[in-house]
C-alpha cells in the first residue's frame, strides 16, 4: 500500500467518524450553534437508594447569631438537594390536603403569565426529579406516576387548569412553591401552592413584584437590589438556599395572619404566653432556574421545633441571645416585625432560667 493510499484511507475514517459524532449530537439536539458557546450537561440527580422516609429524622437547623443582620446568606447546592422529604412526609401531606380545600382560596393561585413555569415544574418533578431522587417512594411508567406512601397515581401530563397541576403538586411534596418570572421592573410572582405561610396571604402576592411582597419586611431595601441581581444571574443547574428563622407562639403550619406585626397593627407588648405552645420555625427556602421557561422556582419547607427542646439541647442562651439581637444589627425593625416585641420577654426568660 502506497503512503498516499494510506493517508486517504485515514482522511476517510476521520471523516466517517466525525460525521457519526455529528449525527448522534444532532439526534439529541445538543448540536451548539456556530460561535456560540458548548452548553454543560444537565446535572444528574443523584438517587437515595434504600432511603426509609419513616426513620429519617428532620433536618435540624440553629441558625442563631446574637446580632441579627439582615442578608440573602444563600449558599451553594446542587438540584439533587431541591426536595427533602423525612418521617413527618405522610402526615404533612395529610395536612396540605386538608389545608388546600379548607382555605383553596389562600393556598393555590396562577395567572395566564405563570401556566408554562407550573407545567413545567410539574413535569419535571413527577416524571424525573422525585422517581429519580428517591426511587423507594416515587416511581413512573408511560403514562403515570405513583406515589407509594400515599397510595395516589397521577398523570404525567399536567392538567390544563394550572390550578389542578398546583393542587396535585401541593399533595405530593411537602414545599411550598413560587414561580417567578423576570420583567423589565423586577421579578414578578406568577403562581403559588403554598400551605404553610408564616404571617402573610400568598393570594396577596400573586401578580405583585419582588420589591412589593416585601414592602413590609424591615430594611428589605438592603437587600432587594442584590436580591434581583442575584436572581437573575442564577443559571440552569444551579441552586442556593438559605434558612429562615422566627419564634411563634402558635404551633400551626397555615398561618396568614398573626406571626408578624405589620404597620397599623395593635401590639400587647411582654405578653404571657404558654411555653408548651412556642416553638422555633424555620424555613428551609430553595432558588432554582427551570431550562424551558426559565422561571425561578422558590421552594421551601418549614421545620417547628419547640422552644423546650432547643432549651433541653443547652442552646438556650444562644436562643435567647438572638431573640434579643433581633433589635441589633442593621435591621433593627426586626424586633417589632417578627412578634418579638410580643413574646421576647416571656420566652428569653424561659430560655435562661
Amino acid at each position: 500500500m502506497s503512503l498516499t493510499a494510506a493517508l486517504l484511507g485515514l482522511w476517510l475514517l476521520a471523516a466517517i467518524v466525525i460525521w457519526v459524532r455529528r449525527q448522534s449530537h444532532m439526534r439529541r439536539g445538543t448540536l451548539p450553534k456556530k460561535g456560540s458557546k458548548v452548553s454543560q450537561p444537565e446535572q444528574r440527580i443523584e438517587p437515595l437508594t434504600g432511603f426509609d422516609w419513616a426513620a429519617t429524622e428532620p433536618q435540624q437547623f440553629r441558625p442563631f447569631k446574637p446580632i441579627y443582620h439582615i442578608t440573602m446568606a444563600l449558599k451553594s447546592t446542587t438540584p439533587s438537594e431541591l426536595i427533602t422529604i423525612d418521617r413527618n412526609y405522610l402526615s404533612r401531606i395529610r395536612e396540605r390536603k386538608a389545608t388546600m380545600t379548607k382555605h383553596a382560596n389562600h393556598t393555590l393561585g396562577c395567572i395566564p403569565c405563570g401556566i408554562e413555569a407550573v407545567q413545567e415544574v410539574y413535569a419535571y418533578l413527577l416524571g424525573d426529579y422525585l422517581p429519580a431522587r428517591y426511587p423507594t417512594i416515587f416511581s413512573r411508567d408511560e403514562k403515570l406516576f405513583h406515589n407509594r406512601v400515599t397510595g395516589a397515581s397521577l398523570p404525567l401530563l399536567p392538567a390544563d387548569d394550572p390550578v389542578v397541576a398546583l393542587r396535585s403538586l401541593g399533595e405530593t411534596v411537602e414545599d411550598d412553591l413560587f414561580f417567578l418570572r423576570e420583567t423589565p421592573d423586577g421579578h414578578q410572582c406568577t403562581a403559588f401552592v403554598c400551605c404553610c405561610p408564616s404571617g402573610f396571604d400568598p393570594a396577596a402576592k400573586i401578580g405583585k413584584l419582588l420589591k412589593d411582597i416585601h414592602g413590609p419586611v424591615p430594611s428589605y431595601d438592603k437587600i432587594g437590589p442584590s436580591m434581583e441581581r442575584y436572581f437573575s444571574r442564577l443559571e440552569v443547574g444551579k441552586s442556593a438556599s438559605r434558612v429562615n428563622w422566627s419564634v411563634t407562639t402558635d404551633p400551626g403550619l397555615f398561618n396568614v395572619s398573626g406571626n408578624h406585626v405589620n404597620e397599623g397593627d395593635q401590639i400587647e407588648e411582654d405578653m404571657d404566653i404558654d411555653i408548651d405552645k412556642a416553638h422555633v420555625r424555620m424555613e428551609l427556602q430553595t432558588l432554582t432556574r427551570m431550562p424551558k421557561t426559565k422561571a425561578i422556582l422558590f421552594s421551601f419547607k418549614t421545620y417547628l421545633c419547640p422552644v423546650k427542646e432547643i432549651k433541653a439541647e443547652g442552646l438556650g442562651a444562644d436562643l435567647a441571645n438572638a431573640i434579643e439581637g433581633l433589635k441589633r444589627g442593621n435591621a433593627p425593625g426586626m424586633w417589632v416585625y417578627k412578634g418579638g416585641i410580643r413574646w421576647g420577654k416571656a420566652v428569653c426568660e424561659y430560655l435562661r432560667s
